[in-house]
């Protein structure tokens, strides 16, 4: 367990600290594709459809949350409550986003479950809290690539767009990464939803 621990904890600082150089394909970008790495909980569906905004409605769904702000450390905050309960790592990660300098920024993190039944909900330690969310109705947009925040703003713009179009009203931002540094960053998928306003 401590070299699988110790091999994460690199894996995750070369994915958040390096800067690889790409090497530009010959001939047309092929379109992007969801690369899969863990389960998505029962009937979450898959990502997508890719650079364009969508409305989505997302079932319910129960996960472990801390309100730790730095993402490093929220995620190996969760990363410990997982595996401490022998609860198995899904996709994806949801990230709650605040409007901060007139950019989103990560506010909290939280691990989603397979399912309702697993774990049980309420206080799990002094960072962790298990919620049952219900379901939400969303505007979603998805790319590949990278969460640089002109990514994410890219995303948000879109997104504003329709809502304003739509005459929707906002409840608040998060976004969903589904991949870790497993996967090329050029290859990750990452999606920005407006939860709605019932």
């Amino acid at each position: 367990m401590k070299n699988t621990t110790l091999t994460a904890a690199f894996l995750l600082a070369l994915n958040s600290c390096a800067s690889w150089a790409e090497v530009k394909p010959v001939g047309p970008t092929p379109a992007p594709a969801y690369v899969s790495e863990a389960p998505l909980p029962e009937g979450w569906p898959a990502p997508g459809p890719y650079d364009k905004v969508s409305a989505k409605t997302m079932p319910g769904y129960r996960a472990a949350f801390t309100a730790k702000s730095a993402q490093t450390m929220a995620f190996w905050t969760l990363f410990t409550h997982i595996k401490k309960n022998d609860i198995p790592m899904t996709s994806p990660v949801e990230m709650a986003m605040e409007n901060e300098e007139s950019a989103l920024e990560m506010a909290s993190m939280g691990f989603l479950y397979q399912n309702g039944k697993v774990g049980t909900a309420g206080a799990a330690g002094k960072n962790v809290e298990v919620r049952d969310v219900p379901s939400q109705n969303v505007l979603s947009y998805t790319w590949q690539g990278d969460d640089t925040k002109e990514n994410v703003a890219k995303a948000k713009t879109a997104i504003d767009a329709a809502i304003t179009e739509k005459k929707l009203t906002l409840e608040r931002y998060r976004l969903l990464g589904y991949n870790g540094p497993a996967t090329p960053r050029n290859k990750a998928t990452w999606e920005l939803q407006a939860i709605l306003k019932k």
